[in-house]
């Protein structure tokens, strides 16, 4: 299986005090950057990096050349090896983790949630903001429950417009914590209408909603927050992970959103990741893509054929039926993207989301296969 470049490599660190986060650059570039002189990190053009200093943290002797190269934000730690990518130049998608904590446990979440003290992480990513290059197009905020940190998501979110004035935000949460119409109302206006915050929904009523997130009550408390972000015109994405519970009732699913949150922007319908309690939930979601494709079907057209926005993430292109090409998307991030052996010579692998590194040969649809270019011209005749 070919794979992405992961986020963490180790390597020989010097001088490292504490934690530092460094921009690496080239020495074009820090002639002329705006970022703090401590953070700036230039390459010495074998491989090796180090800051300007007087007495410079020095990178070098990387296990993975490749993990790391300029424009990366980093974090290295005194008295470790490790070098951890926080924020890549050109990548599809980058985020900032805002917390391991989560007020619901649900049962395919990817980032099995810990009730741990990680409010370091709020000077983390305020830290990294005036790193990450002015012209990103977009950066996503992640967790855990971002809306569990509280005013340190505002400081977040403010500085973030300050510093990437032109950056589209893309804040993952579970929408319970917006029924606090104070609290909502801080987050929204100090996100702005740059932000889309993206809620999951994984039923049209409340047994199995409650069921798949893990939390007594948590449907009714997502309506209430939804409610709130729409009075406030916030910008509202809706997210639905696709598996053997939530599949039956996709297509209600679909006609609810329509009805009761027109004001939703944005629907992506998302295969499941392999990944923390979706591995030790198998059995329970489990269900061969292929075997889901006719209530696909109906939820995609139902919601698209009246206007709304959807797509399709993590799903290959070969295990959709044509029709629904149009809406699939590359949505796998780069450093947990692989395509299967099974994909080489495939004539769509560029177009195509693949699979995560960490599907096995459990996670993998029986429809896998390749495409050539003559199958292709010819159906497409």
């Amino acid at each position: 299986m070919s794979l992405g470049r992961p986020l963490h490599t180790h390597g020989e660190l010097k001088g490292v005090r504490h934690v530092r986060l460094l921009k690496l650059m080239t020495w074009e570039e820090a002639s002329i950057t705006t970022v703090p002189e401590a953070a700036r990190c230039v390459s010495d053009g074998q491989g090796g990096w180090h800051t300007l200093e007087s007495a410079p943290v020095v990178v070098s002797g990387l296990r993975d050349p490749r993990i790391v190269a300029p424009g990366d934000v980093v974090r290295v730690r005194e008295g470790s090896s490790l070098i951890s990518v926080i924020w890549r130049r050109g990548a599809r998608a980058n985020s900032l983790f805002a917390t391991e904590r989560c007020n619901s446990l649900c049962l395919m979440c990817s980032q099995p949630p810990r009730e741990v003290a990680d409010d370091w992480r709020v000077a983390e990513m305020l830290a990294t903001l005036p790193l990450i290059d002015q012209d990103a197009t977009h950066l996503g905020i992640t967790g855990g429950e971002p809306t569990l940190l509280g005013p340190g998501l505002t400081d977040v979110l403010e500085a973030s417009g300050r510093l990437l004035p032109q950056t589209q935000l893309h804040v993952l949460t579970n929408g319970r914590g917006f029924r606090d119409a104070g609290a909502a109302a801080e987050w929204i206006g100090a996100g702005g209408p740059r932000t889309t915050w993206a809620v999951p929904l994984y039923a049209d009523g409340a047994e199995l909603h409650d069921e798949v997130v893990g939390a007594p009550g948590a449907f009714d408390e997502t309506l209430e927050g939804l409610v709130e972000l729409a009075t406030r015109g916030a910008r509202v994405e809706i997210r639905v992970v696709l598996h053997r519970l939530t599949i039956p009732r996709l297509p209600q699913l679909a006609a609810f959103i329509y009805r009761r949150l027109p004001f939703v922007e944005h629907v992506a319908l998302m295969g499941l990741e392999p990944m923390g309690f979706a591995k030790t939930n198998r059995d329970r979601l489990w269900i061969d893509p292929a075997d889901y494709v006719d209530e696909l079907r109906a939820a995609v057209f139902h919601l698209a054929n009246r206007g709304l926005a959807t797509s399709i993430y993590n799903i290959p292109l070969c295990v959709l039926p044509r029709a629904l090409w149009p809406f699939a998307r590359q949505s796998i991030s780069e450093w947990k993207n692989a395509y299967d052996p099974a994909c080489s010579g495939c004539v769509l692998r560029e177009h195509c989301a693949g699979f995560f590194t960490s599907a096995g040969p459990a996670w993998k649809s029986r429809a896998i296969r390749q495409f050539s270019e003559e199958e292709l011209s010819h159906e497409m005749a």
